[in-house]
């Protein structure tokens, strides 16, 4: 296990401000050409399961905070109740959308995201716009790098974790990014989609949501 402990702040190495955005370019390059036919077969499969639109799209913070419209393929249905809202997520998520979550194959979009900048292969995970004004001063330093794909919350629970759990590794993640850690955390990632651990939180479809930590 990695550990938390905090560092002296956002390491500034060759690696974090040129080799980060090589390796994403190459190794987001590289698996969209490999991963192209599952890519295919996941396009038409989600379309036979749940139609149109067969990607979900949503705002999320990237670097600084800054908007960007995240990619994934859709895993649930867009049903309401009779006032018009959205029904609750255990509701609208299929057992295919199930699947496409346990395997994170709902993610394989993001490449597209990495490839355009928007993120990175390993970084904190680009969670909800509203959830910008929640985070205290240390947590809100998970936006001094873009997000990612996988991290090092991804691999010591993913969404089993607390959610100060998880800003607390996004912090540490920022003082000691190498290329060796981010290695070690996409070859740990795939160990852990396979296990599939930690997809979601205890009582809950996915994870709840973030109120803020003063609120827990």
């Amino acid at each position: 296990m990695i550990s938390a402990r905090p560092g002296s702040g956002r390491r500034t190495t060759f690696y974090v401000r040129r080799g980060k955005r090589m390796l994403d370019i190459a190794g987001g390059g590289l698996s969209l050409l490999l991963l192209l036919p599952l890519f295919a077969a996941l396009t038409a499969a989600v379309g036979l399961a749940l139609g149109r639109p067969l990607l979900f799209r949503q705002r999320r913070p990237g670097l600084g905070g800054a908007p960007f419209t995240i990619l994934k393929f859709r895993t649930m249905k867009d049903e309401r109740d009779e006032a018009g809202r959205l029904l609750p997520d255990s509701e609208r998520l299929t057992s295919f959308g199930r699947f496409l979550r346990s395997t994170s194959l709902d993610e394989l979009p993001e490449l597209l995201n990495v490839l355009k900048g928007h993120m990175s292969l390993v970084g904190p995970r680009p969670l909800l716009m509203d959830y910008l004004e929640r985070y205290d001063a240390q947590q809100a330093r998970r936006h001094e790098t873009r997000p990612g794909i996988t991290g090092l919350a991804q691999i010591s629970g993913r969404n089993a974790l607390t959610w100060e759990r998880r800003f607390e590794l996004d912090v540490a993640y920022l003082e000691r990014c190498s290329l060796a850690l981010d290695l070690r955390i996409l070859v740990l990632s795939v160990a852990r989609v396979l296990g599939r651990q930690g997809i979601s939180q205890p009582g809950h479809a996915t994870a709840d949501e973030f109120r803020g930590t003063a609120c827990r």
